[in-house]
């Protein structure tokens, strides 16, 4: 099969296109021919090399966690799937037209959902719902600011903190106040404009993918008791808050939330804005145009 591989740290340009051996489903696995797979942070921040103290690679190495695709083979302790069926996952080494992912993590495809738009789902819908089901575990009537809310990953977790009947704040910068109206939060602040940030009260919870400057003012805003829950690890003014409790999310796969919400984007009730389609082969262009800020998720066609 063909697929990315990268073989040392450095820029876009050491993802390099190549033919590599087909893998093989395991007794309890799925074998996926994919349609597409997509482009996340994760993916160049391992590619540079700037996570490598925290998650090293096994170089080489295919990156990639969106799987959707259609099923080539089934392992032989697997139930539930047969060669033929349109899913979706939340798997590795996605840069590839094959890839194998336990078959507990594999969703079927909602019949009205686009298979190829729906690579843009797995990680950052399963990560924003765990965001907040995990991390801020907030609850009816009470209150959460999600910062980044336009991001894919912020999106995700407005949807799931609406769900669950939370007031939400969708927390942006000023250039985007207009664009975050349309994400679903009961209310918008601009995180970059510190006379705004100055009249919100206190909070119960906050849900962060931006980390940084703005995780650590939005720190100062949760109540006492309150949850500060963060993608990105705790703020660096995390020890000056003992009263706020820091849940720092690293996402599992889970397939029956996957499901969920790939329905409710097939129903329309929710969308990943989708930037550009390109050729699996050209995964280093899309990586750079990723690491640049792109107007969405930016998909690879497999």
């Amino acid at each position: 099969m063909k697929a990315i591989v990268l073989h040392e740290y450095g820029g876009p340009d050491k993802l390099k296109y190549e033919d590599v051996p087909d893998p093989v489903a395991a007794p309890d696995q799925v074998l996926v021919r994919l349609a597409a797979t997509s482009v996340n942070p994760i993916d160049y921040k391992l590619r540079s090399g700037a996570m490598k103290n925290f998650y090293p690679l096994e170089l080489p190495v295919i990156l990639g966690r969106d799987i959707a695709g259609i099923v080539r083979a089934v392992g032989s302790k697997v139930n539930g799937f047969q060669p033929g069926d349109k899913v979706i996952a939340l798997g590795n080494h996605a840069y590839a037209e094959l890839a194998v992912v336990a078959a507990a993590d594999v969703a079927h495809l909602p019949e009205k959902l686009d298979l190829v738009k729906a690579a843009a789902l797995p990680l950052v819908t399963t990560t924003g719902e765990q965001l907040i089901t995990r991390g801020t575990k907030i609850q009816s009537g009470q209150t959460v600011l999600v910062s980044g809310a336009v991001g894919s990953v912020g999106r995700s977790a407005v949807w799931m903190a609406k769900k669950a009947g939370a007031i939400v704040i969708a927390g942006v910068r000023k250039s985007q106040l207009k664009e975050a109206e349309a994400v679903g939060a009961d209310h918008v602040l601009a995180l970059d404009d510190d006379a705004a940030l100055a009249k919100l009260g206190f909070i119960d919870a906050v849900a962060d993918t931006v980390g940084g400057e703005t995780a650590q003012k939005l720190l100062s805003k949760v109540k006492q008791g309150g949850v500060f829950a963060s993608v990105l690890g705790p703020p660096a003014n995390a020890s000056m808050h003992p009263t706020v409790k820091i849940e720092a999310v690293q996402v599992k796969p889970d397939a029956g939330m996957l499901r969920t919400f790939a329905e409710d984007a097939a129903a329309g009730r929710f969308v990943i804005p989708i930037d550009r389609m390109l050729h699996l082969a050209d995964a280093a262009q899309a990586q750079a145009a990723a690491e640049k800020g792109s107007a969405g998720k930016i998909l690879l066609l497999a």
